[in-house]
């Protein structure tokens, strides 16, 4: 199940296909979703969050918190809206296409993706861009 919490009015265009996307996303990485929690916050309530588990003093765009020991994801994931409304400005994409980069962004940190040396972000952008192109494809 997916679930999203809005702490902003910022809105997710086309919720179902959104959450049916991802869901395809991670069954065709071979895993299942258990619970995905996603929250669209503002940049404070991140950056309290990345100083109090990462001890990070900077803003970000995304945070995942993984649970549980079960086979399938279960975790929260939280955005921070402000972050993906400038990062679409500054690529010059859609608020909407950043805001889903961002959020198969962390759902493929939660099936084992990292991003932590250049070969592992360069990897990671593909990964994106290739889910990217299945929430394209007609349904």
């Amino acid at each position: 199940m997916i679930e999203f919490c809005f702490e902003t009015s910022f809105k997710v265009d086309q919720e179902h296909r959104v959450k049916t996307w991802l869901e395809k996303v991670v069954n065709q990485e071979g895993s299942i979703i258990d619970q995905l929690v996603y929250v669209f916050c503002k940049d404070e309530k991140l950056l309290e969050l990345n100083k109090k588990f990462l001890n990070h003093d900077t803003y970000t765009d995304i945070l995942t918190f993984p649970y549980g020991t079960s086979a399938g994801i279960h975790a929260d994931i939280c955005i921070s809206i402000p972050r993906v409304k400038e990062n679409a400005k500054k690529y010059g994409v859609d608020e909407q296409e950043e805001l889903r980069r961002v959020m198969v962004h962390g759902v493929l940190h939660l099936l084992g993706y990292n991003d932590h040396s250049k070969e592992d972000k360069q990897a990671m952008r593909q990964l994106e861009e290739d889910k990217l192109k299945m929430f394209h494809v007609e349904q």
